[in-house]
Formats: structure tokens, C-alpha cells, sequence
């Protein structure tokens, strides 16, 4: 259920690059939305993150939440909704980790002044992406916002968790995890950090 006041928008993208190159789209959206987040904080300066793959932090505390969800038309094009969630007045009772809300730190934070900045940096992103052509500036952009490179993280994956130090994220976007048996990749998981 939305809850009023929030941000809560959604995007369809019609064949947005040829299906290798859609993996790396969270990462799209992620940047876009920590940019437009970043934005509505003046004289605030890095304390917006990226948690991989695609949640926007302030301060460490979960402040914006992206879903893609892709599917085949009849016609053989690639559909690809991305759903963005933003805490810009109110945020969840209970969650399962820290949440915060944008109008905590930029007084008079409004959902449509965040949806207007959030549509220019969601086009600056795409145009950067290129269709997957551009996906190492992509990567390269969440690198430098990603939260908790070097911490130790638990990947949550449908029938497992793995427990390992997070080192970054590889060329592709895969999450890079040291573990007492080597280094794993993920292309997919709950990522929640050991405190």
C-alpha cells in the first residue's frame, strides 16, 4: 500500500538493449535515483549510498527501494518495468533494517519536486548506459556511491545464505563476495550487513 506523501513511480522501457546488457539496469536506476535523492539535500554532501544492487541509503538507513520486473510481449520486444519507492514523508513501522525519509533532512521535501529532479537524472543515467554500450560508466557511477565495500555481508538467496566479506561489484555489475572458500559471484540476492 502507498502511503501518502511518498514517492512511488514506475517506468516502461520497450526493448531497452539487447537482453546481456539488461542486467546491469538496477544499477541504471539506482544511480538515477541516489542522484535525485542527492539533489534535494543541499549543503549535505555524501551521505547518500547505494546498497547493492539497487536500494538508496541516507546515512546508512534504507531510504528508497527499486523493483524490475521484465517479461516478453507477444512480439518478441523485452518489457521492462522498473518500480521506484521513495520514503520522502513517511516511512515503514516495522522493517527489517534502518529506514529514514528524505523530509527528516531536506525540510519541505515534496514527492513532486523529487519526481522532477528523478526524471532528469533517470534520463542522464540511461543516456550514460547507452543501451548496455555505456555500461562500464554505469558501474564505474555505483562504485562510487556503494555502501559497505569492505564489510561483512549475509547474501540471502532463495534456499541459502552465504556469509562473506562484500569487495565490490565486478565489470557486470555481480556482486563479489570473499568467503572462507573463495570469492563468489552473485547476480542476485538480499544483501544484509553483519553489524
Amino acid at each position: 500500500m502507498s502511503e501518502r506523501g511518498n514517492l512511488y513511480a514506475s517506468l516502461l522501457l520497450i526493448d531497452p538493449a539487447v537482453q546481456s546488457q539488461t542486467g546491469s539496469l538496477p544499477l541504471v536506476a539506482a544511480n538515477a535515483v541516489e542522484r535525485a535523492i542527492a539533489a534535494s539535500l543541499p549543503g549535505l554532501t555524501r551521505i547518500t549510498s547505494i546498497k547493492w544492487p539497487n536500494d538508496v541509503l541516507i546515512e546508512g538507513r534504507k531510504v528508497s527501494g527499486i523493483l524490475l520486473e521484465a517479461e516478453r510481449l507477444a512480439d518478441g520486444r523485452l518489457a521492462v518495468v522498473i518500480g521506484i519507492g521513495v520514503n520522502v514523508s513517511i516511512c515503514p513501522d516495522s522493517a527489517p533494517y534502518p529506514v529514514a525519509r528524505l523530509s527528516d533532512y531536506a525540510a519541505g521535501a515534496d514527492a513532486s519536486m523529487l519526481f522532477a529532479r528523478l526524471f532528469e537524472t533517470m534520463s542522464e543515467e540511461l543516456a550514460i548506459w547507452d543501451k548496455g554500450a555505456g555500461v562500464s560508466h554505469t558501474v564505474e557511477r555505483w562504485r562510487r556511491a556503494a555502501h559497505g565495500i569492505g564489510e561483512r555481508i549475509t547474501v540471502n538467496l532463495p534456499n541459502a545464505q552465504v556469509r562473506g566479506r562484500f569487495s565490490g561489484i565486478d565489470d557486470d555489475g555481480m556482486l563479489r563476495l570473499e568467503t572462507d572458500e573463495g570469492t563468489r559471484m552473485f547476480a542476485a540476492g538480499d544483501v544484509f550487513f553483519d553489524n
